[in-house]
């Protein structure tokens, strides 16, 4: 019997997923505006057989943000740079629902995808950033329900402009002066609650029919539209149980939604630490640990806490009970809650703990403990694969890379090669079938 096959993305953070990585001795701390850095990390993934590059991104400016986040590349053009030095690995970007229009969505990842032969992933996001709305003439950030309740219409606009050429339209006939066949070109005219959008798209079909669609929200209406709309699901959970409830209901809401388990790959985010022994990866941790300081550090959570005030609360003492639910990532607010109360954490120790992975889980071990970790989750129902959130660049990443990757292909749970040539093909994804009919192959 052939083996479950986990899949495996980076989710790139210039300088790295910890909060101080940028003070950390062997770090580039320009990391976040250097083509260089990026191109060498993305070569090396590929080189490891990765499933996809995974890039966040923000439209505001937050002092309380992870340095990373301060200033940054806009995902779309830096994956536009790097298909030209890749050839197999898929690049994902995000993208907001709430501050783009359809047409436009539709447009630049078709255009992606045609760059890097079938290898783009988008990332849809409704933003969780409240600042971003002062940033796009609006006076406040929509409702949490709004926002996603548009973002499903929005995925729904997209997928149809993404079906307005049929893949043989394109005839290209120079003897016969015909360049397109009209009865395979399909205009929209799409009218909905919050969106009228005729098309059709000026980019023809996608080389891997859509590219694929991935989504990171964990609240009820984040699962909803995950379950009816997205490819791969990025994910924090902190125990198994929490991994395995989370992997059960997806599979099941995307069942209820006429879908297939198997449609949807569940992938959590991860931040391991490697060593040649466990004390050297954990030695590790407590030198970045050691760099951050008190009031970047609170500042982080406070951020993650939509904006709490921590002054006059004894730092030593428990989270207070009283934290309004933010209008912005609810999901994470409510992990990072819960973590606190199950482990009794104080304020200090919360915002020393998610400074290292912002709320995701953090592993730790020699190459064969933190493959152990992850087959664990996999072969427990917990998860599809893993979206790898290496604590700094680039060695914690290429130690990933060198010494836990070729322990996952030993055993037979991760690809020595590419499947495909395309990231749909190379995720285990099944064919896309256009509206119109016809199954791209």
């Amino acid at each position: 019997m052939t083996k479950k096959q986990m899949k495996l993305g980076v989710f790139l953070m210039g300088t790295g997923h910890h909060i101080a990585s940028w003070r950390h001795p062997d770090v580039p701390s320009d990391a976040s505006e250097s083509m260089a850095f990026f191109q060498h990390i993305a070569q090396v993934a590929e080189a490891g057989k990765l499933d996809m590059l995974f890039l966040s991104d923000g439209l505001s400016f937050n002092d309380l943000s992870h340095p990373a986040e301060l200033v940054r590349f806009e995902p779309l053009t830096l994956h536009a740079a790097l298909s030209t030095v890749t050839k197999n690995i898929g690049l994902t970007a995000t993208a907001s629902t709430t501050y783009n229009e359809p047409f436009h969505i539709a447009r630049k990842f078709s255009s992606l995808d045609h760059l890097s032969g079938g290898r783009a992933g988008w990332n849809v996001v409704t933003s969780y950033y409240e600042a971003e709305a002062l940033n796009f003439n609006q006076h406040a950030h929509l409702d949490h329900t709004l926002r996603y309740d548009r973002a499903e219409e929005f995925v729904e606009v997209v997928k149809g402009l993404w079906d307005s050429w049929e893949q043989e339209a394109l005839v290209r006939d120079k003897d016969g002066g015909t360049y397109f066949d009209k009865q395979q070109l399909h205009t929209l005219d799409f009218k909905g609650k919050y969106y009228a959008v005729k098309g059709p798209l000026n980019s023809s079909r996608s080389p891997q029919g859509r590219p694929v669609i991935v989504q990171a929200g964990s609240s009820e209406s984040g699962t909803d539209l995950a379950a009816k709309t997205a490819d791969v699901i990025f994910t924090a959970q902190q125990t198994l149980e929490d991994a395995q409830f989370f992997y059960k209901k997806l599979k099941d809401k995307a069942i209820a939604f006429g879908r297939n388990a198997d449609d949807v790959k569940i992938m959590p985010g991860v931040s391991p630490y490697v060593g040649d022994t466990e004390e050297e990866a954990y030695a590790k941790y407590e030198q970045l640990q050691s760099l951050i300081t008190p009031e970047i550090g609170l500042d982080f959570l406070s951020d993650y806490l939509g904006g709490f005030d921590f002054s006059g609360y004894d730092l030593d003492g428990l989270l207070p009970k009283d934290i309004p639910l933010t209008n912005g990532n609810q999901s994470r607010q409510q992990l990072i809650v819960a973590l606190a109360e199950r482990e009794q954490l104080s304020i200090r120790e919360l915002y020393l703990r998610i400074a290292g992975s912002r709320g995701h889980r953090l592993i730790f071990g020699t190459p064969e403990q933190i493959a152990d970790q992850l087959a664990e989750w996999m072969d427990k129902g917990a998860a599809d694969g893993f979206n790898i959130m290496p604590p700094y660049f680039p060695h914690g990443f290429t130690d990933f890379v060198e010494k836990v990757v070729p322990i996952l292909q030993q055993r037979g749970i991760f690809r020595t090669a590419y499947e495909g040539t395309t990231l749909r093909e190379n995720l285990g994804l099944l064919q896309v079938v256009s509206r119109y009919g016809k199954v791209e192959v």
